[in-house]
């Protein structure tokens, strides 16, 4: 069923207008930009305690990461070339003390007073395990790769009245660098995995095969591959529509991307392949509040015992 932006449109501003009046969401006037109550906070944790508990027991290294890169990190990504419209470059003030009185004049002004500043060496975070990548760059792998737990804060330059299409949003990870074959058999038992940790807290999830939203014309091309290959997929379920369903988690195959770009080596100096499940932290509570209702406490027991909640 092919749905017209403007009822898309209306079914998002829907729940979140419902969320805002329910105290969960927090608007700060930027679209996809929100405060969050104690209550969405708490949702939040408790899912994330239960993907602690799901992969406590692959004894997993254990890494967290700020919302901020290293610019030079980020430029050995080929992110700029694939998704130019979604980044985030941080600048700040650079001058003395005449060109803080002009930029504080333009800012009186009216006029863009963003001209005064500058680069800094930080880039935001784009995909939570970009961060990782460097940090393991020119190592050679044990004979059975590495596992890594890892959240991040991840930043997306597309605003949306969709609440579940944030612009600065929670990753939780679970990253593999290793042989082509351990990176494979990662990502498919992380789906099957999140798959089931969603059914059990009662959410309607399918997985599907997917793609990044890649730019422009050679974009289309990448995207294509990518679906065709089966690197990409995600786990949907209804947020704000039943009809246009949200991805809330997704498991992705890199082949040898990141391996290659940072010189990662498999115990038998291969290039090692990376594989990632991430769940969409806020996107998940979303999906939970428009499933059992904005009072945990009437929950169903089941899911609330699953929470410890």
């Amino acid at each position: 069923m092919c749905l017209s932006h403007e009822v898309l449109d209306d079914a998002y501003k829907k729940y979140q207008v419902e969320l805002v009046e329910a105290g969960l969401l927090l608007p700060s006037g930027v679209q996809g930009v929100y405060g969050l109550s104690g209550r969405f906070e708490a949702i939040i944790e408790a899912f994330e305690n239960y993907v602690t508990l799901a992969g406590q027991d692959l004894k997993p290294d254990v890494v967290r990461f700020p919302p901020v890169i290293n610019r030079n990190t980020y430029l050995a990504t080929d992110h700029i070339e694939t998704f130019p419209d979604l980044m985030g470059s941080v600048h700040s003030f650079h001058g003395n003390e005449k060109d803080h009185i002009r930029m504080v004049l333009k800012k009186q002004d009216k006029q863009d007073w963003t001209e005064e500043l500058e680069a800094t060496e930080m880039m935001m975070v784009p995909a939570a395990c970009y961060p990782l990548y460097p940090t393991a760059a020119n190592t050679v792998l044990p004979e059975d790769g590495r596992l890594v737990d890892l959240r991040a804060f991840v930043f997306r330059h597309e605003p949306s009245p969709d609440p579940a299409r944030m612009q600065i949003f929670r990753q939780r990870e679970y990253v593999k660098l290793g042989t082509p074959e351990q990176a494979l058999n990662h990502r498919n038992d992380w789906l099957k995995k999140a798959e089931e940790m969603l059914l059990s807290v009662g959410l309607a999830v399918e997985p599907v095969v997917a793609n990044d939203p890649f730019f422009g014309r050679g974009g289309r091309v990448m995207a294509a591959t990518q679906k065709e290959q089966e690197l990409k997929y995600e786990i949907v379920c209804p947020v704000a529509s039943k009809e246009k369903l949200t991805a809330i988690t997704s498991s992705n195959y890199h082949l040898d991307h990141f391996g290659s770009e940072f010189n990662i080596k498999t115990s038998d100096g291969k290039n090692a392949h990376t594989a990632c499940v991430g769940f969409g932290l806020e996107r998940i509570a979303l999906a939970l509040f428009k499933r059992h209702g904005f009072d945990p406490d009437k929950w169903p027991l089941e899911v609330k015992q699953i929470l410890d909640i």
